[in-house]
């Protein structure tokens, strides 16, 4: 099927105590992003608007009560204003008005996905602790799309040049993780990986499982049999099914294979563990997805850097690179 309509992707403005509302209007500087979509922001006007003065940008907002009313012209941002952001609320804070229009951007764009308005999701990024104080008791965006989409067998895939990294586990402490795994989990996620890749183009994806001790476990030296018992029964059962996965191996050294180029994903048992390689690529350059929803979700892969929100120097590159995979991985869009 052909696309022959540019997608409409929604960019959730997060946070807007953070850095959001300025990568946003930074991002949406670059023309070419306007040949390949029609962006939509579900935000505050008023918040952009300061995010331009921020930015020295200058660019006309388009308020608009639906998708379809949008320019989606180069020189104009269209805005779904929610006009739920406190005219003085300052940059850099945590507060329980932030936290909440953090999530109302959030569930307004998942029923217009849901609704069809639009194609995916792009998300600039919201604060825990303010999600909280507003009552919103979720670790994460994650967790947030997969309850609203009423989501079980859900991920987390990070994406940078040379390295994709799918997780069994994510916003828990690791004692929790190292419990919270099991073999219909470990399968699970194998699956998705292979799954998503072979959407995006790959015939038959190479798919390496990290082990959760030092060495893989050592063939049980390290550990309690977590490998044994946790990942080698879903590695053989997926390898069964003719998916071509490897594992558990261990951590350490399969990051540089993967970027080697000797696998095509990793699955990373536990947070740290598949965040931190991603992250030494390249803060800017990285790709948070969430596989497995009904829906097609992108973001950032940073916070809402608190410390430098509001002054003019958080860059746009990762925002830029999460709309052009929200971009390929939309749906066709039919005349």
């Amino acid at each position: 099927m052909k696309r022959t309509e540019k997608p409409i992707v929604a960019i959730t403005m997060g946070d807007p105590a953070g850095i959001g509302p300025e990568i946003i209007v930074k991002a949406l500087d670059h023309k070419d992003l306007y040949e390949e979509c029609r962006p939509l922001v579900v935000g505050d006007k008023e918040r952009l608007k300061k995010a331009l003065k921020v930015t020295g940008t200058e660019k006309e907002l388009n308020a608009v009560e639906m998708p379809e009313k949008g320019a989606f012209s180069y020189g104009t941002i269209d805005v779904i204003d929610m006009r739920n952001v406190p005219a003085d609320l300052p940059f850099g804070e945590v507060s329980k008005d932030a936290g909440e229009a953090a999530f109302q951007y959030l569930e307004k764009a998942i029923s217009l996905a849901n609704e069809k308005s639009i194609q995916s999701i792009c998300t600039a990024p919201l604060n825990k602790e303010a999600l909280h104080k507003a009552g919103h008791l979720y670790p994460g965006h994650t967790e947030i799309l997969a309850d609203l989409t009423n989501s079980d067998n859900f991920a987390m895939m990070l994406s940078a040049p040379g390295l994709k990294v799918i997780h069994v586990t994510t916003h828990m402490g690791l004692i929790d993780a190292i419990n919270k795994i099991d073999v219909e989990r470990q399968y699970s996620v194998i699956k998705l990986a292979d799954e998503t890749l072979k959407k995006a183009g790959y015939a038959s994806p190479r798919i390496g499982v990290c082990g959760i001790n030092p060495h893989a476990g050592e063939n049980g030296l390290f550990g309690n049999r977590e490998e044994e018992e946790k990942i080698i029964p879903a590695v053989k059962k997926a390898e069964e099914e003719g998916i071509d996965v490897t594992g558990p191996l261990p951590a350490d050294t399969l990051f540089f294979r993967a970027k080697r180029g000797d696998f095509d994903i990793v699955v990373a048992q536990y947070h740290d563990q598949g965040h931190g390689p991603i992250k030494v690529l390249g803060i800017e350059a990285g790709v948070n997805i969430t596989v497995g929803l009904p829906i097609i979700r992108t973001s950032v892969d940073h916070g809402t850097a608190f410390d430098i929100a509001g002054k003019n120097i958080a860059s746009e590159d990762s925002l830029i690179a999460a709309l052009k995979d929200a971009i390929e991985l939309s749906p066709s869009v039919l005349s």
